[in-house]
């Protein structure tokens, strides 16, 4: 029904459920207002069948992207049409602060938007680190104070008096990108984040791979780079600590002898000078190096880059030329089409299908997302 008019007989082939159960189920659901009939079947041999669609205006999506800089809060209705989005920076005191922040944000959308406060469903909620679903709370975020020592959920949900989902950014991300961007169409996928951190999600036979404690893809933890066994790696991780901003700063100050923010050493870069120029293709080399790490153990088809600096053209063109002098099999390299909505998509994505389960009391077919293309185009314009 996601995908637009449908039969009771198609909707209960793609669940797995009876057809009287459908029958049953459809009834309810439009005596609530969730579906409404839109015709007959057409162009088939036999008895035409009623066909229904979701109304649209039945429930909204809160799609929220929180960073350490930049909080972002969207609202898109069940057909994929985004009525607004808000974008602040993420509050300095972090914890309960920022809980309330999300939670202003969300009506002050829902207002600019025109979408009434009830109506308001489900919030997905992308944040860096390591959600814990049995805690609330969300580990390996540094730049998050206070979200490893409280329930963020629980508070997100008691704020906004719904269902609240929490997700990994970068996982969101990589949903996302497979949805609307990129990696549509491919089922081992991975998406690299980078920018002031480095993160990773990544899709194998057009699953999310998650870990066991939510902790796939921490990519910035890779034992390599900077020394894996000094302190400061176990809180920042000794990869990000050389690939990151931080680490891209610190070899331009080596070579240059003095300061400059990673925007300007781009712009160095582009104008020719050698350290600026040097500093890019180290930061390649160690990119082009997770890049293979990754590819050695999962195999991805793809690999797009993301983030602040990931999806520089200046990078991304070094990589690709890197990555074959150290990785044997090919592996192809692409900039993300989402940018920095990226996260957004992969949270309306992920808020649409757990309505659409929650509908039918049903998980989609192998967990896998299935979402209307046309109403999809909308969104990816919308945010884009």
């Amino acid at each position: 029904m996601q995908g637009g008019s449908v039969s009771r007989a198609s909707i209960a082939k793609q669940t797995g459920l009876s057809k009287q159960t459908i029958s049953e189920i459809v009834r309810q659901l439009e005596e609530e207002g969730w579906v409404q009939e839109t015709g007959r079947t057409s162009g088939h041999v036999g008895r035409t069948a009623v066909t229904y669609e979701l109304v649209p205006s039945a429930a909204y999506i809160v799609a929220v992207d929180l960073g350490g800089t930049k909080v972002r809060v969207a609202i898109c209705d069940l057909s994929s049409h985004v009525f607004a989005e808000e974008t602040e920076p993420t509050h300095p005191a972090g914890g309960q602060a920022i809980v309330a922040q999300i939670a202003a944000l969300c009506w002050k959308t829902a207002d600019k938007g025109g979408v009434a406060r009830n109506k308001l469903r489900i919030a997905v909620v992308g944040a860096p680190g390591a959600p814990q679903p049995e805690t609330g709370r969300v580990l390996l975020a540094p730049n998050i104070a206070g979200f490893d020592q409280m329930d963020v959920a629980g508070a997100l949900e008691q704020a906004l008096g719904f269902e609240v989902m929490l997700e990994n950014d970068v996982n969101l991300a990589v949903l996302g990108e497979s949805w609307l961007g990129a990696g549509q169409g491919i089922d081992n996928l991975a998406f690299i984040a980078l920018g002031t951190g480095v993160g990773s999600g990544l899709i194998l036979n057009g699953q999310l791979v998650r870990g066991a404690t939510n902790a796939a893809g921490e990519l910035g933890f890779l034992p390599f780079g900077a020394d894996p066994f000094e302190p400061e790696s176990l809180r920042a991780g000794a990869y990000e600590r050389k690939v990151a901003s931080v680490g891209i700063m610190a070899r331009y100050r080596d070579a240059a002898g003095h300061d400059a923010t990673v925007p300007a050493i781009f712009e160095r870069a582009n104008a020719g000078e050698t350290a600026a120029v040097a500093v890019l293709d180290e930061t390649a080399r160690y990119l082009a190096r997770g890049i293979g790490a990754i590819a050695a153990v999962a195999n991805p088809e793809k690999v797009i880059l993301g983030g602040s600096i990931g999806a520089r053209p200046e990078l991304v063109e070094r990589v690709r030329h890197m990555l074959p002098l150290c990785f044997p099999y090919p592996v192809e390299i692409a900039a993300s089409v989402l940018g920095n909505h990226a996260a957004l998509v992969g949270a309306a994505a992920i808020g649409l299908s757990h309505l659409h389960n929650t509908l039918f009391g049903t998980e989609t077919p192998e967990s896998r997302i299935s979402l209307p293309p046309a109403n999809a185009v909308s969104l990816r314009e919308a945010l884009l």
